[in-house]
């Protein structure tokens, strides 16, 4: 068995159609570790839309005759915030993408709206859509009320 001297000072290569770039194998694992982190945030703050939004439909209709919830259903670019009714989905609140947590207002079942309306990733942005957020989507029309940066 061959031993390698020090294994964080393997060197690989990236090739890209603009340059060659090396690094380290401990840069490559740290920038994946940080990407799996954001990965993680977003979901995360997905499923805390997913709450504030059935507490808003609770409050505004406390006596509703069904049970409607919200879940996070994931695709391959977006998560999408699904509403449900009884168990069953029955439409899209809205988009949010996976690697960066831009939420996007839903354009039909399968697409978004072009332009983004929120970054979850920015605690302001965040704490106003957990704040605001209405099981309607009002707060989704362009940031109609949102007076952040």
């Amino acid at each position: 068995m061959i031993a390698l001297p020090n294994p964080t000072k393997i060197l690989y290569t990236e090739h890209s159609s603009e340059n060659t770039m090396t690094a380290t194998f401990t840069d490559y694992v740290a920038q994946k570790d940080a990407q799996n982190t954001i990965q993680l945030n977003v979901t995360k703050y997905g499923m805390m839309l997913c709450d504030a939004l059935q507490q808003s439909h609770q409050r505004q209709h406390p006596n509703s005759g069904r049970n409607y919830s919200y879940a996070l259903i994931s695709g391959r670019k977006y998560h999408k915030v699904m509403q449900c009714v009884d168990g069953q989905t029955e439409s899209v609140h809205c988009f949010i993408d996976k690697k960066t947590g831009e939420v996007y207002k839903a354009a039909s079942i399968k697409a978004p709206a072009k332009g983004v309306r929120f970054n979850l990733l920015i605690i302001q942005e965040r704490e106003f859509v957990l704040e605001n957020c209405d099981w309607a989507g009002g707060y989704l029309y362009r940031n109609a009320y949102y007076q952040g940066a």
